[in-house]
Order: structure tokens, then C-alpha cells, then sequence
């Protein structure tokens, strides 16, 4: 038998309710047993019935018990299942009832032939690598590990903060902006791309440390190994900066340490055979669309 658990957010539209119930439907004709995380069920109330034992609210619940793990809802959504997943290797399935949608890439219309595609092996692993978030402080609450970046910003929209960087405890730069991106591959063509970076192929080994709004206007994106060590140390005239790791974000001392590494696990999303993120780059991002046709 099948276990799977699924996780998401109702967003106000109906549209994931609509896309649970077709998901449900299915894998209870397949015999499936399904667990759904619990503060997502309330959410949706009564436009779901299901048993209130199968549920989940972390990370120990669903570790060694469940094969799969089903995302409804953005590319946000799916980027808050790693503080689910960890290090239990249980690969993500991201349906997309958001809007753009790079890593939740399975439409509504697609649930049902994705479920058919799981039982029948018809599918690939895509290996996906984090951030590690290494500083020194035991109180951070989040997750330490991003899918997508870690940002530095200032906390506020009077000044600059300054951010000296060091990649394997050499200087780089020191960067006066208003924040600065380290992104994994799969996080290139998210914020690091709205602020002028490249796009990184997701197998590619490689960091990307992008600047936000920086006072220099010649200073630009680098791509750095994944085996690089980044230090950051930050200067602020309000005493603090804002510490995001993918979607959560935390007021921090400035005189907080910072290191950045790659984690020493990945995260496993699912590829159906008629998805690649070639297509999704031209899809999305609407390369080579002429308006005028």
C-alpha cells in the first residue's frame, strides 16, 4: 500500500480545496493511505472529510512512514515542506494551484495522471541542493535549511546596511545595500533573478551571491562552488537586519555571525516524463513569445 502525506495552504480561492478533493478521490481508488497536515485540514474545514487520525504537524510524524509527500498550493508552499522533510529523503510532488509555479509544476489538471505516473513508476528524482544556515545564536527558530536563498536585508527603509562577504574566509566584497541573496540553483530564477542575477541550471554545483539594490551600480552577481564557505558579517545603523531562509523571516543582532554551506543532504522532487525545466524556463518566463502574434 501507498503512503502519502500531503501539506499545503488554502489560499482563499478554493482552488486548493477543489485540487484536494480531486487528489483524495484518486488515491483513495488506488488504495492509498493518505495523511494530511493538520492546521491545512482545519483550514479547509468542511469541503474535505477525511479520517481526523490521518493526520501530521511535523517532522517526526511522517519520517520512515510515509513514500511521498504531496504539495497544493505556490512555489511558497513547496518551499516550506523542507522544515517537514529534513534529511528523510521522502520525495516532494508540487501541485500547482498558485501562479507561476517553477517547483510546483503539476497542474490541477494533471493530479490525476501524476498519481497514475507514481504507481507506475513512471517518473525521475530530481536531486535538489540547500542552504545551510550556520550562526551563532540557538534561538533561530526556522528551519536552518533553504531550497531557494538565505537573504540579508535591512530592517527598515532609511538606510543601507553593509555587508562584508568572505568566500572561504577570503574577502569578496563589501557590499553597501540594502540586503544581499545567496541562492541555490533552484532559487536562481527566483529573488536573486527579480535583482539581476543569472539563471543556474538546477544540476549545476554552484551558489549564486547577489546583491539587493547596491549603491556601486557595477557591482553584479557571482557564481560561486557549493563547496565555498560564505561568511557574512553586517553593519547596521539600526543594530539589526532581517535573516530570511526561503519564506521565514527573523530580526537579527548585528553583531550576529553568519556563515552560509551546503547542506549535507538535498531534497528529491518528483519529474514526471513530460516536465523539464528547459519547457518550464520558456513557459514561465515566456522566452522567445512574441506579443505582437
Amino acid at each position: 500500500m501507498m503512503k502519502v502525506a500531503i501539506y499545503g495552504r488554502e489560499n482563499g480561492s478554493g482552488s486548493s480545496a477543489e485540487a484536494i478533493r480531486t487528489l483524495l478521490g484518486k488515491l483513495s481508488k488506488a488504495g492509498a493511505d493518505t495523511f494530511i497536515y493538520e492546521p491545512f485540514l482545519n483550514q479547509l474545514g468542511s469541503k474535505v472529510k477525511i479520517n481526523p487520525e490521518n493526520v501530521f504537524n511535523k517532522h517526526e510524524d511522517i519520517c520512515e512512514k510515509v513514500q511521498f509527500l504531496f504539495s497544493i498550493g505556490g512555489d511558497g508552499t513547496l518551499l516550506e515542506t523542507v522544515t517537514l522533510i529534513r534529511d528523510s529523503g521522502i520525495p516532494v510532488i508540487g501541485i500547482n494551484t498558485g501562479r507561476l509555479g517553477f517547483l510546483s509544476s503539476i497542474s490541477k489538471d494533471e493530479i490525476e495522471s501524476a498519481v497514475d505516473c507514481l504507481l507506475q513508476g513512471n517518473y525521475s528524482l530530481d536531486k535538489r541542493t540547500l542552504l545551510e544556515l550556520d550562526i551563532d545564536r540557538d534561538d533561530f527558530a526556522a528551519c536552518k535549511f533553504a531550497l531557494n536563498e538565505i537573504t540579508i536585508q535591512k530592517t527598515d527603509s532609511s538606510s543601507m546596511i553593509t555587508i562584508h562577504t568572505y568566500v572561504n574566509d577570503r574577502l569578496l566584497n563589501t557590499y553597501w545595500a540594502d540586503g544581499l541573496i545567496v541562492a541555490t540553483p533552484t532559487g536562481s530564477t527566483a529573488y536573486s533573478l527579480s535583482c539581476g542575477g543569472p539563471v543556474v541550471m538546477p544540476e549545476s554545483d554552484n551558489f549564486v551571491i547577489t546583491p539587493i539594490a547596491p549603491h556601486n551600480l557595477n557591482v553584479r552577481s557571482v557564481i560561486i562552488s557549493s563547496a565555498d564557505i560564505v561568511t557574512l558579517k553586517i553593519e547596521s545603523r539600526s543594530s539589526h537586519f532581517l535573516m530570511s531562509v526561503d519564506s521565514y523571516s527573523e530580526s537579527m543582532s548585528s553583531s550576529v555571525g553568519v556563515k552560509l554551506k551546503k547542506a549535507n543532504f538535498s531534497i528529491s522532487l518528483v519529474k514526471l516524463q513530460n516536465h523539464d525545466f528547459l519547457s518550464a524556463l520558456r513557459n514561465k518566463l515566456l522566452w522567445g513569445v512574441d506579443k505582437r502574434n
